[in-house]
């Protein structure tokens, strides 16, 4: 069963305060910005930059996903792991929304996501 509007609205909501807070400056944003896909249940959070041999051609690396467990209503946080594998985030992964997720891709407490 897909997302309804209202669970839709909070996700957009969650997903724009997260890119307000980890957007770059102007200046630097045509080599480095982020932005994310949501497919079914799950969100993929990805960074964009230029390919490093053709500067016109930019390149999306997923490093999170968040995805929505409905039959427990919860949300299960994962990290790309240089095996290009998703692992779970194991100091937390379980969280009660995708806000509270979102906030601890945030804070990176063990520099999975951002290194």
């Amino acid at each position: 069963m897909a997302f309804s509007e209202h669970e839709r609205a909070a996700n957009h909501a969650a997903l724009k305060w997260f890119l307000a807070r980890r957007s770059p400056p102007e200046q630097i944003r045509a080599q480095l910005d982020f932005g994310y896909a949501i497919v079914g249940h799950a969100v993929d959070l990805h960074e964009i930059r230029p390919d490093w041999r053709d500067q016109s051609i930019y390149r999306q690396r997923a490093f999170a996903r968040v995805r929505y467990v409905r039959a427990q209503d919860h949300w299960r946080l994962y990290w790309m792991r240089a095996s290009l594998k998703w692992c779970l985030y194991e100091p937390q992964p379980v969280h009660e929304s995708l806000q509270d997720a979102l906030a601890t891709i945030d804070e990176d407490g063990y520099g999975c996501f951002f290194g």
